[in-house]
């Protein structure tokens, strides 16, 4: 697999749509990172560590609706493998005038846009979620 975090994104994209109750996907540290922000933002409702039949670890996450429609309105990924995007903290581009977060990978660990620019830390711009 070349881009993990893309294949977690497009996991929880598809599953919002096909009304899943949990996604479950390889576990990585960053991935556990962006559902622990996904969490605290209202996105999803839980997520928790798992194992499969071999032994792996596992990301379950617990998939959010409201009224029968997904929390998820949309998910992208922006920085990929081949295309790296870096941001300082003032040039963060805002998520549909501040209704949608961006989550940035910075020197102080993962933390959404508004957080950047409160800590004024920039770094890779992973993903855009509204």
């Amino acid at each position: 697999m070349t881009d993990p975090i893309a294949d977690f994104l497009t996991r929880l994209r598809n599953g919002s749509k096909a009304k899943l109750a949990e996604c479950i996907m390889p576990h990585s540290n960053l991935k556990e990172g962006i559902a622990a922000i996904l969490k605290t933002e209202g996105y999803v409702s839980d997520h928790t560590n798992g194992v499969d039949e071999q032994g792996h670890k596992t990301l379950v996450v617990k998939l959010k609706y409201v009224d029968d429609a997904p929390a998820i309105t949309g998910i992208k990924r922006v920085s990929t493998p081949g295309r790296r995007l870096y941001y300082s903290y003032s040039d963060v581009p805002r998520v549909l005038n501040g209704l949608g977060i961006a989550i940035i990978s910075t020197s102080k660990g993962l933390m959404k846009d508004q957080d950047c620019r409160r800590n004024k830390a920039g770094g890779e711009l992973l993903c855009n979620v509204w």
